[in-house]
């Protein structure tokens, strides 16, 4: 992901309830709604006994929009009553990033 700093990730940090069902259809419909968002740059996940997903937007504006898109806000809802025993939200400024990546051979 290649992007002009500075920009934004929300990180979103959960644990599941015992009611999973639907969870990862929906998931994967959100994945795919947030792709067509103005300001998306991108989206990284990982899930064990708690889950990470952290998206990365262009702007606090496009984050406010995505958090109050009327699909998204059922989804929140579901999970509130449904998916979720526990989750925090955190949205942060990135001013700097790098990585690593192993030369393939």
């Amino acid at each position: 992901m290649k992007n002009n700093k500075p920009y934004y990730a929300v990180i979103f940090t959960s644990s599941h309830s015992e009611n999973t069902e639907g969870y990862i259809e929906m998931a994967e419909q959100m994945e795919a709604l947030a792709k067509k968002q103005y300001g998306f740059l991108g989206i990284e996940s990982a899930r064990s006994s708690i889950g990470i997903t952290v998206s990365y937007w262009n702007s606090l504006e496009a984050i406010k929009n995505w958090k109050q898109q009327t699909d998204h806000l059922k989804a929140q809802q579901k999970g509130r009553h449904d998916w979720y025993d526990w989750y925090k939200v955190r949205i942060c400024k990135v001013e700097r990033d790098y990585e690593f990546e192993k030369a393939k051979s």
